[in-house]
């Protein structure tokens, strides 16, 4: 989740939480040790998005315009073109190379600092800082909003499926946009193959997304232990006179343990 940027938050903590996550692989830091590839420490979107934008290439403004340009993309102007694309491409990458190389000696200064932390703390400090996000726990699916309260046209949003709660986020913002409970949903289904609809009290809202079944499955799962957790408890069957002599266990056993309590499942928010 948080490789996948699905975790929000500042850059020095996800530099802080990769140096957890090699501290927790190597244990303490060493020129030996095996190192992970970048983009299996840090989500790679963070780098890509310090490069500078592709220049916007305005349309031909007519007919004639886009007939001359057609004609010059086979000759000597599309060579120049596709050359011009080819250094771009070059000075974007060994851009790229030296964002890299800056952040891994940043984790690695943070790495450092970590002498003496065995794993099971670094596992520990990692998961506190990623709990420190209030959506986690939370499945997070990539969405696109086609109906929204205030009729906005469609709109790219995460939605979060939480054991408590169904939630709508902009990506990368820390605090949801809207969140409800799942006593507020009324229905839910695929529309078709690519279209979830999720009806909360008198909204209906409509998602497109390549992952229905998915969505579909982890709601249900939810919303049936929701439902068990509001069902009133069986009474207790009327229990056997006590008798009057005490129970002696055999030395070394221990009274067997009561049924498993039913519990709803976390979210698979792993990081």
């Amino acid at each position: 989740m948080v490789l996948r940027g699905y975790v929000p938050t500042s850059e020095e903590t996800l530099q802080t939480l990769a140096a957890l996550r090699l501290q927790s692989l190597n244990s303490d830091f060493s020129t030996h040790a095996p190192f992970p590839r970048l983009e299996e420490l840090f989500p790679p979107h963070v780098l890509h998005a310090r490069l500078p934008p592709l220049p916007h290439r305005p349309p031909a403004k007519c007919r004639g315009a886009r007939l001359r340009a057609g004609l010059l993309a086979g000759g000597l102007w599309g060579q120049a073109l596709a050359k011009q694309r080819a250094e771009r491409d070059q000075r974007l990458r060994g851009r790229l190379r030296e964002e890299g190389a800056s952040t891994m000696a940043a984790i690695v200064e943070k790495w450092k600092l970590l002498q003496g932390m065995g794993r099971p703390e670094a596992m520990a400090a990692y998961v506190a800082l990623v709990r420190e996000w209030p959506g986690f726990g939370s499945t997070l699916f990539d969405v696109d909003l086609q109906a929204s309260p205030v009729g906005a046209g469609p709109q790219r949003l995460w939605l979060g499926i939480g054991a408590k709660a169904v939630s709508l986020y902009k990506p990368g913002e820390p605090e949801p946009l809207d969140s409800f409970g799942y006593g507020r949903i009324s229905s839910f289904g695929a529309s078709d193959s690519s279209t979830f609809r999720l009806s909360v009290e008198d909204r209906d809202l409509l998602f497109e997304t390549s992952q229905v079944d998915e969505i579909a499955q982890l709601l249900k799962t939810y919303l049936a232990s929701a439902a068990a957790q509001r069902l009133p408890r069986p009474q207790e069957p009327p229990s056997s006179p006590p008798t009057l002599e005490p129970t002696v266990l055999p030395p070394g056993l221990c009274p067997a343990p009561g049924p498993w309590q039913h519990r709803p499942p976390v979210g698979s928010s792993h990081s």
